[in-house]
């Protein structure tokens, strides 16, 4: 027994030793600002950031995090790190937003680079390996980008993936395996997963249509045909509209002046349509020809879809109409169990934000219900003047 117990501490050791936390930033005070670098890339506006727990918070220093402040504004900050590789290895890329602001329209991603980054010359346009993180844009966009760089060029995930909407912290996780598939977690909650190869356009397909079959020329897909031996009724032939057999000719109808006089016309009810012969299983049916596939010369399978040879920085390069994103709680590990350990934490945060917001909402309430003029139910009779020696005239009302 006590061998066993020794074995299962030497592994436990062994894990917690091959597992890495490669970056982690909770912003817990001002140091960001020498650590952080602003992009001063010309043509852009670019907005700066605050340190803040924001208007609602669980708790006041623990839930500081970096907030966009200016409205209508183009972000740019980045951090440079020791570099890694996530060769062998899970990469498990981890973060909190709080849309505190009830956004509008803007991003709230982050992009991972490699070490070749400019910081100072950071923009859209420059060239990254990861873009992961929520985006919403009116009612129509609200979905999270999984975006990998390959060969040069960014490629989209394939799937539909919802984001966040509320005003709450909400922590959002990518992992990515060495067996090239990948998670997407939403409050560490699995939302998406699959296979690199089958969500995004890395590769060509494996499998293209023969360019030298052709479908026969005698190959017949129709299902049913008209059934020759059918033959039309000899009092079929109905006219679609005849004259109305009640309509009497107007007494004062003059044909002199008006023309010769012919009913209306109404709507045969022996009428029935154009005729069309009966239809019966087509005996030379051969179902829907189907383009026979052969492989594609083209294809080559990569089974380091998922490898990022050198990650170096992170940043948060977007736009936002309306500001007051929080960003906290950065983290890159390839132990996917202690992701989901500090993104538990985050239910406890996200209680104290509702009660902090409900307590907030209903003193709002309160105060708007306060400083609300009071409507004047009585009418104050002694106001109004009333000549001497005329008596007061004896109305009902009813009160407002």
């Amino acid at each position: 027994m006590k061998s066993l117990v020794l074995s299962l501490v030497s592994l436990l050791a062994l894990y917690s030793v091959n597992c890495d936390v490669y970056y982690e930033e909770k912003f817990p005070d001002d140091s960001w600002e020498s650590n952080w670098i602003y992009s001063e890339h010309p043509g852009k506006e670019f907005g700066k950031f605050k340190l803040t727990a924001g208007k609602f918070f669980n708790d006041p220093e623990e839930d500081k995090g970096l907030q966009t402040s200016e409205d209508a504004r183009f972000y740019a900050l980045s951090h440079k790190f020791k570099s890694f590789s996530n060769e062998g290895k899970n990469l498990v890329i981890q973060f909190s937003v709080k849309h505190e602001q009830d956004i509008d329209c803007g991003g709230g991603y982050v992009k991972v680079f490699d070490c070749n980054l400019d910081q100072k010359d950071m923009h859209g346009e420059s060239p990254y390996e990861i873009m992961f993180g929520p985006d919403i844009c009116g009612p129509g966009t609200k979905k999270v980008h999984v975006i990998f760089s390959y060969k040069g060029k960014n490629h989209l995930i394939k799937k539909d993936i919802r984001c966040k909407d509320d005003v709450y912290s909400h922590m959002y996780t990518l992992v990515v395996k060495p067996d090239n598939t990948y998670e997407v977690l939403i409050d560490n909650e699995k939302v998406e997963g699959g296979n690199l190869e089958d969500d995004w356009d890395f590769l060509p397909p494996k499998k293209i249509k023969d360019p030298e079959a052709k479908k026969p020329e005698d190959w017949d897909e129709r299902a049913t045909i008209p059934d020759p031996d059918d033959t039309k009724p000899e009092d079929w032939e109905k006219p679609e509209h005849i004259p109305d057999p009640d309509a009497a000719k107007p007494e004062d109808w003059d044909d002199e002046m008006d023309g010769e006089w012919e009913p209306p016309m109404i709507d045969n009810p022996d009428y029935k349509g154009a005729w069309t012969p009966k239809q019966i299983d087509n005996p030379a049916y051969k179902g829907i020809w189907v383009h026979p596939e052969i492989d594609n010369p083209e294809y080559t399978e990569d089974k380091n879809l998922y490898l990022r040879k050198e990650i170096c920085a992170v940043g948060l390069d977007l736009w936002q109409v309306k500001s007051g994103t929080i960003f906290d709680n950065i983290l890159f590990t390839d132990d996917l169990e202690e992701a989901k350990e500090r993104g538990a934490l985050l239910k406890q945060t996200l209680e104290g934000e509702k009660k902090m917001k409900t307590a907030q909402d209903e003193a709002e309430r309160e105060k708007e219900k306060s400083e609300k003029p009071e409507d004047d139910d009585d009418e104050d009779l002694d106001d109004d003047a009333i000549p001497e020696g005329v008596d007061a005239p004896v109305e009902e009302h009813d009160e407002l």
